[in-house]
Formats: C-alpha cells, sequence, structure tokens
C-alpha cells in the first residue's frame, strides 16, 4: 500500500515551525483528476525565491510504499515553463527505505532554484512539485545494506 503521511509534531518543530496550528492545516499531496499520474505538493507557508537564489523547502511529509517503488519528486510543469523554476536535482528520487529513517523520520524537501527574472512567488497551499510512484526492477545477485539515516552530509540537509 502507498501513503503520504505528515512527519511527527516533534520533526515538524524540528525541521519547520513551533507552531501547531501551521503543522494540524498543512495539506498532504493529492492528485487532482483521475488520470494525473502525479500527487502535487503543496507549500506549507509562503515563501519567496528571487532571481537566481536556491531554496530548499520543506514539505512535512514522507511516502510509504512497497520497496521494489520508487517515489520520483519532479518540478510542476508549469514552474519551469511560464517562471524557470527547476528543481536543483532536477528529478528527486525517494528511496522505499528513506521512510521513518533514524536521521529525519523521511522528511522530503525539494530544493527550489529560481532561473527567471521575477520574483518567483508561492503561497501557503499552492503547489510546489509532484510526486511519482514507479516500480522498478534489479539484478538478482546484488548484495544489499540496510539504510541506518540520510546519507547526505549535514550541510546538505537543510537546517
Amino acid at each position: 500500500m502507498r501513503k503520504f503521511e505528515k512527519i511527527s509534531l516533534e520533526q515538524f518543530k524540528k525541521d519547520i515551525s513551533e507552531d501547531e496550528t501551521l503543522y494540524r492545516n498543512y495539506k498532504l499531496p493529492e492528485r487532482k483528476t483521475k488520470s494525473s499520474a502525479g500527487y502535487d505538493i503543496f507549500a506549507i507557508e509562503d515563501f519567496v525565491i528571487k532571481p537566481g537564489e536556491i531554496k530548499k523547502v520543506p514539505t512535512g511529509i514522507k511516502a510509504l510504499y512497497p520497496e521494489d517503488e520508487v517515489l520520483m519528486l519532479f518540478v510542476r510543469s508549469s514552474m519551469g515553463f511560464k517562471y524557470n523554476v527547476r528543481m536543483c536535482n532536477q528529478v528527486g528520487i525517494i528511496d522505499a527505505d528513506y521512510y521513518n529513517n533514524v536521521d529525519n523520520e523521511g522528511h522530503i524537501w525539494i530544493a527550489l532554484q529560481n532561473e527567471g527574472e521575477k520574483d518567483f512567488v508561492v503561497s501557503a497551499g499552492g503547489g510546489i512539485g509532484q510526486g511519482i510512484f514507479i516500480k522498478y526492477f534489479t539484478c538478482g545477485d546484488e548484495v544489499k545494506e540496510e539504510r541506518t539515516g540520510w546519507t547526505a552530509k549535514p550541510e546538505e540537509r537543510g537546517k
């Protein structure tokens, strides 16, 4: 079964804000229509990205899904097409074992860069990305390690 969840209130306070009302009110990802492939991911708070600026945006979400799937994150097409805003890594790859890791509970962040000429303004509840679940295949003879935490260096983790 696949599902999106909010990170715990404790993790929210560590990563985003002490505001418990904000925690209760932000939305989980959702598909807009029955034929939508992507789950829209929404901003928790208002923010602005100035031209040339990069912003690491917390989503407040984590995702649970089968271990032979990956959650791929993409910028919403209108953001790139209309505003020249892109994800810094172009496509985010969230492995199934990232969920509930010991470092950050599997909190998903999106790093956006404004390559346009105007401020990119996002209101709380506005779409900032989309996620698509994809099944993948592996070779049968490989050695597998268990994830113990997030593998990025502390300075790459946002806060």
